[in-house]
């Protein structure tokens, strides 16, 4: 089984993503690595996981958390950085 430091370091996520990921679909971080680890591999994976952060951004926005947006919204832009899409 692998470890999260194993996903972390095969995937090229951040332990900051994977939570954001664990937040967005209300998983363990454990999980939410190992199913990171695999959506980063496609592009189509790279856009869901761009996706979920996004929406955190905007929940975080709604509910007047300025703070865990501004916080989402970094986390994405070097998610998107790290992972840049094919055009």
């Amino acid at each position: 089984m692998l470890s999260i430091r194993d996903c972390l370091d095969y995937c090229d996520l951040t332990e900051e993503e994977v939570a954001l990921i664990a937040e967005h679909e209300g998983i363990p971080d454990a999980a939410a690595a190992q199913v990171a680890c695999g959506l980063v591999q496609t592009p189509e994976g790279v856009l869901l996981l761009t996706h979920y952060m996004l929406d955190l951004v905007e929940r975080a926005a709604e509910r007047g958390d300025a703070g865990k947006a501004e916080e989402a919204r970094k986390l994405c832009e070097r998610f998107v950085a790290d992972h840049p899409l094919p055009h």
